[in-house]
């Protein structure tokens, strides 16, 4: 058992870093395709949300909450997608997706539907400009 937190260099590679709460690295899927942030445990050798302490598994339904909250509002969505497979990833993380009625893969899942389509510089401003006051909230949870 590792006792350190160390970032699965998956999510290292597909994600940009939001910054933290108390509990987690907020990351932003490279994906411009839909709104797509992460909250990941920062735990060592977690991969399922019951291996969380019960004051861990509330922070992390919370900051989920929150995080959901504001990204639909932010994004105008019709539905959020939360999802903890770590099918390809072990390590815990809690993907939050904005969905909108007609986006690429609506009714559908995202996963696997094409390649991620990175964004520009401007485009990852405007989406954190989006974000700030959900992440500045995050932050002090």
């Amino acid at each position: 058992m590792n006792s350190e937190f160390c970032l699965h260099p998956r999510l290292e590679a597909d994600t940009i870093s939001l910054g933290r709460t108390s509990l987690c690295d907020i990351r932003l899927m490279n994906d411009r395709t839909w709104p797509w942030v992460m909250l990941v445990p920062r735990r060592p050798d977690i991969r399922e949300i019951y291996q969380l302490s019960v004051a861990e598994q509330q922070q992390l339904l919370a900051e989920s909450s929150l995080l959901g909250e504001g990204m639909m509002r932010a994004f105008s969505g019709d539905k959020l997608n939360v999802a903890a497979l770590g099918n390809m990833v072990p390590q815990l993380h809690l993907h939050h997706i904005v969905r909108r009625e007609g986006d690429a893969g609506w009714p559908g899942p995202v996963w696997g539907l094409q390649p991620p389509e990175p964004y520009t510089n401007e485009e990852l401003v405007k989406c954190r400009d989006r974000l700030e006051s959900v992440l500045a909230r995050l932050r002090t949870s």
